[in-house]
């Protein structure tokens, strides 16, 4: 999988070290929700992504994450106590019940109603999904 993810990121000249350990993110993803519900989502999951795959950080340490936050502009005493007292964790349980009621298994996971695609798809395939739920929906009319 890594040699993917590095072949794909050189292709597209995305920078990409990621790392030989794997992080749990939990801690990251309620993060992240507390970065969406503060109006700086886009900022922090760019900041959280390439903190993990392009600089290999330890995204489970919390003064990382500290550090992150205020990288973006969130205020680091906030974000320090959203994530000791877990504030979002119930929110990210959530998304994981939803993602486990559709079957994502993987991510990225496209859906569009029955039809899916899983992982990293090239772009014709992706139009592919959409051309083809578009007529599919036209036939039902």
């Amino acid at each position: 999988m890594r040699l993917r993810l590095s072949a794909a990121a050189e292709k597209f000249g995305v920078p990409f070290r990621g790392s030989d350990k794997i992080y749990n993110s939990r801690l990251a993803q309620e993060l992240g929700l507390w970065g969406d519900s503060k109006g700086r989502g886009d900022e922090i999951h760019t900041a959280l992504f390439k903190a993990y795959f392009v600089e290999g950080s330890n995204i489970a340490k919390i003064p990382v994450l500290v550090e992150l936050a205020t990288s973006v502009g969130l205020p680091g005493d906030e974000a320090a106590e959203i994530l000791a007292t877990r504030a979002f964790r119930d929110a990210v349980d959530g998304d994981w019940n939803l993602a486990r009621e559709k079957s994502v298994t993987a991510v990225p996971t496209f859906i569009i109603h029955e039809d899916r695609l899983v992982g990293a798809q090239p772009y014709e395939t992706l139009q592919m999904l959409v051309e083809t739920h578009g007529a599919k929906k036209k036939s039902a009319v």
